[in-house]
C-alpha cells in the first residue's frame, strides 16, 4: 500500500474518470477551478497557482474536486455563495463538519457514494467516504 497517498500530506484525489464523465453527461461542465495541468476534467480550468478561490466562476458549470485537506470548507462556501449556475463538488462526506451543516445540509442536493471510490492513479479504494453535492441544480 502506497503509505503517502493515505496519509494526511496527501491531498490532490484525482476524479475518476467515469465518475466525471456521468456526471459530465448529465450537467455539461464547462469550468474545473481545482485543477492540475495534468487531471483537469474541463477545457477551462484553475490551477494551484491560479487560485480558484480568487476568482469568479459566475456563469459557469463548475465541477469542483478540491484539496481533501482541513481547506475544503473553504470551496464549499465559494460553491454555495459563488452566483454560479451549477457547481457539482466531489466531497469526502464528513456529515460531522461546520462547513457540512452550514452550506450543504439542507442547502444543496447530496448523493452518497455507495463504497469507497478509487481516484485515479490510487492503487488502493480511498480511506474514506465520499460524496457529490449539487449547488443550483436546474428546476430548483
Amino acid at each position: 500500500m502506497d503509505r503517502v497517498v493515505f496519509s494526511s500530506k496527501y491531498r490532490e484525489w484525482e476524479t475518476p474518470q467515469a465518475l466525471f464523465d456521468e456526471l459530465d453527461a448529465e450537467f455539461h461542465f464547462t469550468l474545473d477551478p481545482c485543477a492540475t495541468i495534468e487531471n483537469a476534467k474541463c477545457d477551462i480550468f484553475f490551477t494551484q497557482e491560479d487560485d480558484g478561490l480568487t476568482r469568479a466562476w459566475d456563469g459557469s458549470r463548475v465541477f469542483c474536486n478540491p484539496p481533501h485537506c482541513r481547506g475544503v470548507g473553504r470551496w464549499v462556501r465559494k460553491a454555495a455563495e459563488s452566483g454560479s449556475e451549477l457547481v457539482v463538488m466531489l466531497l469526502p462526506a464528513r456529515t460531522d463538519t461546520q462547513w457540512f451543516h452550514e452550506y450543504i445540509y439542507g442547502k444543496a442536493e447530496i448523493r452518497f457514494i455507495k463504497g469507497r471510490l478509487r481516484f485515479s492513479g490510487a492503487t488502493e479504494n480511498a480511506p474514506f467516504p465520499s460524496m457529490v453535492v449539487i449547488f443550483g441544480k436546474e428546476g430548483e
